[in-house]
């Protein structure tokens, strides 16, 4: 069987690979990216945060992704019956970017992989792993089938699996566990948005709340085509009867503020459902691989966090594996797996209290506390390491507790 050689294999080449691929080719390292789709393909994701920017900017990936011509997103729209809260990326707590994109998620992975290539990364295309052998040095040997299925090994000092969905490591070295999420599910797909109104009102991504637990998302893109999915709890979406397309036709009817635009709209393709799509593992790390983006944890898509912590988590690993490599100590449990989980324990608090009710409190309550609207406007746009805000030091208890006090005003003035 044929043998290569490299200092680091990357499992997937969307966002998360890609970060993490540009920042080792930078160092000076032979990095090769395996990838089992044909590029471009589609993929969930389409909402970015400003965080992430950062991240692109500092491998070197942002001027090829800002010359696309992507939407660009200011901020996030949330509509409740009348009700609506808007946030604005330029009002928030820390500082950092003001905006970011909303992307099709086929056109944006292409043009970074594109970018990837011209640095002189080595990326192969409809290559899958298949099996995965790592010794008690951490050297690992992972057979590969090419496009024709033809098998081959890489041998590698170290694996970073950015295989996204296809959880690659999680699967072949069990690391899998249930998440402490909700089950819910979406259903989804892209329309030619034809109604699409001018202007500002036109290009605003929205997350519609038709109750508590359910939402629709809207989020159009430059191309003139808009994503749109429901997300509810999965036995909400199975209650619906028909195929996929009648299931999403006849939630469009829930949305008093959507239905019009999108009724009678065709569906660029059948819609599809991602069903319980929480996912966890059992450890974000181990002897020569590390887990990064949705390989290691899913949360849910309320709060477009997935390709932030997918390339966040991306460049933390490519600069301590950098570290390692060039015989420099790294406390992995510490300077990987507890910075990434602080993160995705901000987030995972604001997506259970956001369909506990309580966060939806705080985002519709009139008159709104300016403060607290740009502490949590910092969350939203992924800037959710940042010690200084108490919405994120206290994200555990803080939420409810000014839910609760908002509850006890409105209760007094009844």
């Amino acid at each position: 069987m044929n043998q290569r050689l490299v200092e680091v294999l990357v499992i997937g080449a969307g966002p998360s690979g890609c970060v993490s691929a540009a920042y080792l080719q930078s160092q000076g390292i032979k990095v090769q990216v395996v990838e089992k789709s044909i590029f471009p393909r589609f993929v969930i994701g389409e909402s970015l945060l400003p965080r992430c920017m950062d991240h692109f900017e500092e491998v070197g990936l942002l001027n090829g992704l800002d010359a696309f011509g992507f939407e660009k997103k200011f901020g996030a729209r949330f509509i409740k019956g009348d009700k609506i809260c808007e946030f604005d990326f330029s009002k928030k707590h820390t500082e950092g970017w003001d905006w970011t994109w909303q992307v099709p998620r086929a056109d944006f992975d292409k043009v970074l992989v594109d970018e990837l290539v011209k640095k002189g990364v080595e990326v192969s295309f409809g290559h899958e792993v298949v099996d995965v052998v790592i010794d008690e040095k951490g050297v690992s040997v992972t057979t590969i089938k090419d496009e024709n299925g033809v098998p081959y090994q890489v041998n590698a000092k170290y694996i970073i699996d950015s295989s996204g969905y296809g959880r690659v490591l999680p699967r072949l070295l069990d690391l899998d566990k249930p998440s402490a999420l909700p089950n819910h599910s979406s259903i989804f797909t892209h329309v030619v948005d034809v109604n699409r109104p001018e202007g500002r009102e036109g290009t605003l991504i929205t997350f519609d709340v038709i109750e508590t637990e359910v939402w629709l998302w809207v989020i159009p893109f430059s191309n003139g085509r808009t994503s749109i999915g429901y997300v509810g709890p999965t036995e909400f979406l199975e209650s619906f009867e028909g195929s996929k397309s009648e299931k999403l036709s006849q939630l469009l009817r829930l949305s008093d503020y959507y239905y019009e635009r999108f009724k009678g709209v065709d569906f660029l393709f059948e819609p599809v459902m991602i069903k319980n799509y929480s996912k966890s593992v059992k450890q974000l790390f181990g002897k020569g691989f590390v887990l990064t983006g949705n390989s290691a944890e899913f949360l849910d898509p309320v709060f477009s966090s997935g390709v932030t912590f997918a390339t966040e988590s991306a460049l933390l690993g490519a600069k301590l594996i950098t570290k390692v490599l060039n015989g420099q100590a790294v406390d992995w449990e510490k300077e990987y797996s507890d910075y990434i989980r602080e993160g995705v324990s901000v987030f995972s608090s604001y997506v259970k209290e956001w369909y506990s009710g309580n966060l939806q409190t705080l985002f519709f309550h009139q008159p709104e506390n300016p403060e607290v609207k740009r502490q949590i406007c910092s969350v939203l746009a992924g800037y959710v390491w940042d010690k200084t805000n108490p919405f994120v030091t206290k994200h555990n208890r803080l939420i409810r507790t000014v839910a609760h006090i908002i509850d006890l005003e409105t209760q007094k003035s009844e």
